[in-house]
Parts: C-alpha cells; structure tokens; sequence
C-alpha cells in the first residue's frame, strides 16, 4: 500500500482572506461588493454556476408535472418519516434513485442522514460552537481553504461573502465538535454542497452524521479509512472488469493515486453537477456502497476492454485518463443506470473490508485511529438511533411574526373600537396578517415572492481555479 503522509491531508497553498476578528466568525456584512451584490448581473445556470467544469452539465429535463407530483410524494413521506423508513424503505430508496425534487433536496438530505434528529437533540449545540473563537492553526487553514470551493459558483465567489461566511462558520464548529479530528481540506467540498441546500446549522450536522456515520475516519490523522476503502475497491474491481483490474496491476497503479478525492469528496469536484446531486440522493439513503460503484462504473467504463487501453501503455497515460474520463460515462442518465445495475452490495463491501482489515494487521500492525463502524445508510442510522415523533417534527426555520399575534381578545377588540371611532363610524375589520412561513430549502431557480427582493446578484470578481488541492 501506499505511504500517505501524516496529519490530515492539508494544502496550505494561498493566502488567507481573514473573516475573523480574533477568531470570531463575522456577521453578515451590508457591503455589496462582500455580500457579492455588485451592479451587473452575471449569468448563472440553474444551479447557481457561473463557469467552471462543472456548469456545463447535461442536465435530464423533467416536466413539471412530473416534478409536482414527486414533491407531494416527499412532502408526504417527511410528514410521516418514521413510518416510511420502517414500513416502506424500499419506496424511498427508489425514490432517492429518481431524484430528489431540487426544491426538497435539503429537507431529504437533513432527513436521510440523521441530521434532523441530531439538531433537535443538541438544540443550541451548533450556536454555542459558532460563537467561539477555535484553535487559531485550524481557524487559519480553513482560511486558506475557502476561496478554493466552487469559486464559480455564485454562492461562494465573492470573497468574504455570505457563502465562504457560512462555509467558515460549519468547519470551525466541527473542529470544535471533535478536537481530536480537527480539519482536512476534503471536508470543505463536502460542507459547501450541503450549504448549497440548507443553511448553516443543518449543514453542521449532516456534515457531522457523514464524517461519523457514513465515513467514519475518512478525515483523520493518517488517513487509514481511506487507504483501505481503496484497497476494497481495487479488490472488488477484480470481479467486475478483471481487464481494468489486470491494468492497474500490470503498472502498480496503487488506489489511493485515484480515488481518493473521489471517495473523500463524495465525487463532488469530479462529476457533472446534475450528476453530483444524483449520486448523493442515492448515496445519503443507500450509505457508502454507491461511492464504490461510481468508482468501479468510472474504472471499467475508462480501463475496461483493450481497445480502450491502447492510448494507456504506461502508469502516467493510466493516471492522465482517469483525470479526464470522457465526458459520455459522467453524464446523468448513463451514469445512474450504471450504479444501480451493478450488484456490489453492503455484504460484498463488509466481507472485503474484513479481509482487508486482516492482511493491513499483518502489514501495518493495529490500526491508529479507532473509528466507530460505518452505517450503509439511512436506513442502518434510523434503525440504530431510532428518533422520537418530538424530533422528527418539522420546524419552520424563519418564521415573520404578526405584530398582532401576541395581542389578547380583549386587546384586539379595543383596538378595533378605537379604530371605528377615528373613522367617525365607518365599519372596518380588523384582520390579522397571516403569519408567512419561508421554506429556506427553496431551490435556487424558484425563489420564494418573499425573498426575490433578497436574491444576491453574482459577484464581477474572478476567482483563480488554477490552484489544486492535495489531499495526500
């Protein structure tokens, strides 16, 4: 196996961009150049890209009726959770295998994970961790780190902006949830999708539930998790493309050259973006077995007859096309079939990973970082923790109060007499404004009437995506 250096796979490259003030985390500035509102709109795709690889995605149109009907379907599934995942799981998971409607894809996400239960029973939890200054070595890395995110999307390019705010705010707080873990730059991809769909507080915990529940010890010291999941994959390989497999033996092409910014990442920064959001649906209900068969449908469609391997005689022209595989195997449609007609199960996974576990003792001796066993998904993780009605209730996040609400009866009748008096007898009811309830899971591309006057428009300022991150 590889060596892979100590600590936790940081890239220090790059000069920080300070959102602290002594370690405090800002507050939401009313700059417009910082808030990325500067005059002149940038045009954006509907996910929110602006350029970069990743904007342009062939998206699968679905019509709108389609899209109506699948968000009353998860409405009602998230009203009724725990009955779902005990009764009819297997409904879900097809339903995860459709795609998640964009508009309930932070709900779903928050949901399927854990988070939801998580937050509810640590209120306060994340407000007390934001509101402290952090281990000044972390704070500084994660500094460093921010403007390396999705720089192309509108969400994160502006420099100190509302996005790398909240992007700082969830790392910091997990460095704080678990000191003896800290910080590993592939975390920082995975915090900022989730801030894509959900605000900060619900992106802490999903985050946490996919550093302890779906890739324990994926973002340790050492990266032991890691390098043995590749070893999983390179053995699992062997069974469906014995051709790619015979390749990547023939140049000692070790996995971790790979696929590791594939795994840690989550296939973030490596897919289409219509095809990222599909992969995680999947991989958030069904666990960590849909990362290893995105990494052997990507390894067989590359490596997987000897046609293909003519343009690759040597281990450098091997690593040049898994850099840069053709674009057809990525796209939505052809790349979710794949992974759902592969039969890699949990039980292949676990069966490997024991036999894997056996020979690194004999190699390496006991491993160092204790990692609590993984759960394959949503499923294992509702099962384990089974959650209370309490705390799978939903709850507004922003709610807009009437200035009458609090009012008695009898107030709101003496309101209404004074009222009449002033209009010399004139009759006037008085009507209590409704109280409006703002989903803040909207997606992107269907802003609630509420919040359009809010829409921030895309920063002129361009980022620099030249730099490249180092995970080993």
């Amino acid at each position: 196996m590889a060596k892979i250096e100590q600590g936790n796979g940081v890239d220090l490259r790059g000069s920080p961009e300070k959102l602290t003030d002594n370690g405090k985390g800002s507050s939401y500035g009313s700059d417009p150049e910082v808030n990325g509102n500067v005059p002149g709109e940038k045009e954006v795709d509907k996910y929110g890209f602006s350029g970069g690889a990743q904007q342009h995605s062939s998206a699968e149109e679905i019509p709108t009726d389609v899209l109506r009907q699948r968000e009353s379907k998860w409405l009602e599934m998230l009203n009724s959770w725990d009955k779902w995942m005990a009764k009819k799981h297997k409904k879900v998971k097809e339903r995860c295998q459709k795609g998640i409607p964009p508009s309930l894809r932070g709900r779903a996400w928050l949901y399927l994970t854990g988070g939801k239960v998580k937050r509810e029973q640590n209120q306060r939890k994340f407000q007390e961790l934001d509101s402290q200054p952090g281990d000044p070595k972390w704070v500084d890395i994660i500094e460093r780190d921010l403007h390396r995110q999705f720089p192309f999307h509108e969400m994160f390019e502006a420099r100190g902006g509302h996005g790398q705010q909240d992007l700082f705010r969830v790392l910091k707080a997990y460095t704080l949830h678990r000191p003896e873990e800290g910080y590993c730059q592939a975390q920082a991809p995975i915090a900022a999708v989730l801030l894509m769909h959900m605000p900060a507080e619900d992106a802490f915990w999903v985050l946490v539930q996919i550093c302890e529940k779906y890739l324990p010890g994926y973002y340790s010291s050492g990266l032991e998790a890691i390098q043995l999941d590749g070893e999983i994959l390179y053995a699992l390989l062997r069974r469906v493309s014995p051709v790619a497999h015979r390749h990547l033996k023939k140049h000692k092409l070790e996995p971790v050259l790979y696929m590791t910014e594939w795994f840690m990442c989550a296939f973030s920064r490596t897919l289409p973006w219509a095809s990222v959001l599909r992969v995680w649906d999947m991989f958030l209900c069904e666990g960590v077995k849909i990362l290893f068969r995105v990494g052997l449908v990507l390894l067989k469609c590359t490596l997987g007859s000897q046609e293909k391997l003519k343009a690759s005689q040597g281990l450098y022209e091997t690593m040049e096309l898994l850099r840069a595989i053709q674009p057809q195997y990525l796209r939505e449609g052809f790349l979710v079939q794949e992974i759902i007609e592969l039969g890699v199960s949990e039980k292949d996974i676990e069966k490997e990973h024991f036999a894997q576990l056996r020979r690194w003792k004999e190699t390496h001796g006991d491993l160092h970082c204790k990692s609590p066993p993984r759960m394959h998904g949503a499923k294992a993780i509702i099962t384990a923790e089974p959650p209370s009605r309490q705390d799978l209730k939903q709850r507004p996040t922003i709610i807009v109060h009437s200035p009458l609400a609090t009012q008695t009866d009898g107030e709101r009748e003496q309101d209404a007499k004074e009222s009449a008096k002033t209009n010399k007898g004139k009759q006037k009811k008085t009507t209590l404004p409704p109280v409006e309830t703002v989903n803040p899971y909207l997606s992107p591309s269907d802003p609630s009437p509420l919040l359009k006057h809010m829409i921030v428009q895309g920063s002129k300022e361009s980022l620099s995506s030249a730099e490249h991150d180092t995970y080993l």
